[in-house]
């Protein structure tokens, strides 16, 4: 299913950023576009995008998480920063 990369997208999306809900409205041609719920009704947020560029920009959307790093990715960053001087 062409639609669950951008599920995925939304769903953590949705997770990241909890005062806003938004929602994913796909179109006959095959675009996506997300929407927000406001009250009872969705608002538009983005223009009909294909599948990557859609996925692509709900993932830069809302806060960032950080990029997990286990005690062995510090040591081997330190490493590659006194390999460099």
């Amino acid at each position: 299913m062409r639609s669950t990369r951008a599920a995925s997208a939304l769903t953590r999306l949705n997770a990241r950023s909890a005062d806003h809900q938004y929602v994913l409205t796909s179109t006959r041609d095959g675009l996506f576009y997300l929407s927000e719920w406001v009250g009872d009704e969705t608002r538009p947020v983005t223009e009909p995008c294909g599948l990557d560029a859609f996925v692509a920009l709900v993932n830069s959307m809302g806060p960032q998480t950080p990029k997990r790093m286990t005690k062995n990715d510090i040591a081997f960053q330190k490493q590659l920063n006194k390999k460099a001087d």
